[in-house]
């Protein structure tokens, strides 16, 4: 919570305990349908007939209704084609993104922020190609496969579709997907050899890439020019082995003086298995001067940087120069509680998409074995501290230590949670902030020195491998 004599109005955090009506329903025929993509829907049984019959229950009037009854009734049959998959991925997506809209005004409500509308024209939607029929064709053996079923020889289907959609800008997002899922899948061959199958994620990842076969459901967004200061919040770092991405959170207020608001920036980079630590921000900080800016405390002023509907900067260090000192934990007391949330974009509408930035205030901090959480005005919140990054110095004994902080509230398995971005403490009687970005734009720290070295060490070796092969 923000106390209102400090500018910023109370979290009613005990929002966050009430029940949502018609919340359980929808992730109950959601769990439904995903138990019949286990068994695989080419001579479904009574079980997954259920779970078909569940979904189609849970969209009855709606306008999606009459579609997937009838597509609920031929795969029931055996005899589902490409188009009855298609509406089933969609009503499981309506399903989680009416989860999400519920889950996001609650949080909202009890954050006291308002949300924005979407505005701009629609893209135009381009014309069917055949590689995306091609897609679709293999997403649909998949379904009737079921994840009990996949072999190498199914999954490898998907190979030359996505080597072909690859070069292909238009067609980029959803063989990145594709490409994605397809590897996550062979390497889990044969899914009847399987102890545990992650059954909601894959059918998240098959039902969202149906939907992005379809045409203009991968479109660049619609954008506008943004001019005026970014003011940083905090850093959220995704990494994989091959890949890291980092999620700048911040409040923008333009030039013009109209609302504020909450954006983000995001920076992705292919890396070596073998950068770890501080050594991600190496490859990442080429290619953003905000992660620079960010780790030395800086605003941001942007002139015509295109930003979304959604709240996404498309970044680009052309259209941005280092502004004045901003501290963070100053911006989320002031800016952020005025800050309007943008809108989120129809196939984003995900229950794991939820990250509100949040500042929490006079809370009491608690550990249930190793798991830490605080207690704000009333109500037990976890602290994900599994999410902050190893690439800075926020720990979780600062996490524990800290009486003031900025995070993103999230929800996840029917729980919310907040992951810290950073955090204020005491040490020697002396307010100390603790920022888990604090390393993007450089470190004295020992250990993070040591990290941006090895990274050093081992991207230098890459470069002189790659340079042998390529003489070769």
């Amino acid at each position: 919570m923000v106390p209102a004599h400090q500018g910023g109005g109370l979290m009613r955090a005990d929002l966050l305990a009430e029940s949502i009506a018609g919340l359980d329903e929808a992730l109950t025929a959601v769990d439904s349908f995903d138990r019949a993509l286990v068994a695989g829907l080419l001579r479904p049984r009574p079980a997954e007939a259920a779970g078909l019959a569940d979904i189609a229950r849970a969209v009855a009037g709606t306008p999606l209704a009459a579609r997937v009854a009838e597509a609920a009734e031929k795969a029931a049959a055996g005899a589902a084609g490409e188009d009855h998959f298609v509406a089933l991925a969609a009503a499981r997506t309506a399903l989680l993104g009416s989860v999400h809209d519920a889950l996001l005004e609650r949080v909202e409500e009890a954050a006291g922020r308002a949300r924005g509308d979407a505005t701009g024209p629609e893209p135009d939607a381009p014309q069917e190609t055949n590689l995306l029929a091609a897609a679709r064709s293999w997403l649909s053996d998949l379904a009737r496969a079921g994840w009990r079923g996949i072999d190498h020889d199914l999954v490898s289907g998907a190979t030359p579709v996505v080597s072909a959609m690859l070069p292909d800008p238009a067609l980029r997002r959803p063989a990145a997907l594709l490409d994605g899922f397809a590897a996550e899948l062979a390497a889990s061959c044969p899914g009847a050899a399987l102890d545990r199958i992650p059954a909601r994620r894959w059918a998240d990842l098959w039902s969202r890439a149906m939907l992005l076969t379809l045409p203009g459901a991968a479109d660049v967004p619609v954008t506008g020019p943004a001019t005026g200061r970014l003011l940083p919040l905090g850093v959220d770092v995704h990494e994989h082995p091959t890949a890291v991405q980092a999620q700048v959170h911040a409040v923008f207020e333009p030039a013009d003086g109209t609302a504020s608001r909450l954006v983000r920036a995001s920076v992705s980079v292919p890396k070596p298995d073998t950068v770890l630590g501080a050594g991600l921000w190496q490859l990442l900080r080429p290619h953003m001067s905000l992660l620079a800016a960010l780790g030395e405390g800086l605003s941001m002023d942007l002139t015509g940087m295109p930003l979304t509907a959604e709240g996404d900067l498309v970044w680009s260090d052309a259209h941005a120069r280092r502004g004045e000192p901003a501290d963070a934990l100053t911006t989320a007391r002031v800016a952020l509680p005025t800050a309007t949330a943008s809108p989120t974009a129809p196939l984003d509408r995900h229950p794991a998409r939820i990250a509100v930035p949040v500042f929490l205030e006079g809370y009491e901090a608690w550990s249930d074995g190793e798991a830490p959480g605080f207690t704000v005005a009333g109500y037990r919140l976890a602290v994900d501290t599994d999410r902050v990054p190893a690439a800075g110095p926020l720990t979780p004994e600062a996490v524990a230590a800290s009486r003031a902080c900025i995070g993103l509230l999230r929800w996840d398995d029917r729980t919310y949670s907040v992951q810290p971005l950073a955090v204020e403490t005491l040490v020697r009687k002396k307010a100390v902030a603790v920022h888990a970005g604090a390393w993007a734009g450089g470190t004295a720290d020992k250990a993070g020195v040591r990290a941006e070295k090895a990274a050093t060490d081992a991207a230098a070796v890459l470069r002189e491998r790659a340079g042998r092969l390529l003489r070769k």
